[in-house]
């Protein structure tokens, strides 16, 4: 079996509370940018981009997301307000993929937002190919159009994936994978 299969027969995220410092350097993290930008992208049209999230960056996001947080539900206890406020900063490294469209271009939509997935996957794998670890995470802030407008997102853009990047602090155990006769099908006419 080949070294390539043998990763993704094993793989496993690392929860984003058990990634720990070091992060990647700037050249692991270049190298791991570049591998998932080689995704399926009809047309070329590199429909997603990404949001690289400093330390400072993500304690300020967090502080937003608290914010935000208490906005859509003022009587949180204040334990609530500190788990969201600690959503960037749990690993050392967060990047987002950002699901950017070409409305105009002649690829479905559908099809690019595939490739924005496939770009999530991809960093996932560059993460843990260069001896890190990471999760794929979206959580509620993902999807409220707020936090999206302080992020700077255009109307017609998504987030695609937070990806939480460091060193795993714990081997994560596996967990029950799909039986292939419940998800595999032949077609017949």
């Amino acid at each position: 079996m080949s070294e390539l299969l043998d990763h993704l027969l094993t793989r496993r995220s690392v929860q984003a509370a058990f990634l720990e410092a070091p992060a990647p350097s700037e050249a692991e993290v270049e190298v791991m940018l570049t591998a998932a930008a080689r995704v399926p992208d009809h047309k070329k049209l590199a429909p997603w981009r990404f949001l690289r999230f400093d330390a400072a960056g993500a304690k300020r996001l967090g502080d937003v997301v608290a914010e935000r947080w208490l906005e859509i539900e003022p009587r949180s206890k204040d334990e609530r307000v500190e788990v969201e406020r600690a959503r960037f900063t749990r690993a050392p490294l967060v990047i987002a993929v950002v699901s950017s469209p070409n409305l105009a271009a002649p690829v479905p939509v559908w099809e690019q937002v595939l490739s924005a997935g496939a770009v999530c996957m991809n960093l996932v794998h560059a993460a843990h190919g260069s001896g890190f670890a990471a999760q794929w995470l979206t959580e509620w802030y993902a999807f409220d159009a707020p936090f999206l407008k302080v992020l700077g997102l255009g109307p017609d853009e998504q987030i695609a994936g937070f990806i939480h990047i460091g060193t795993a602090a714990a081997t994560p155990a596996d967990r029950d994978r799909p039986n292939l006769s419940d998800i595999v099908s032949y077609w017949q006419e």
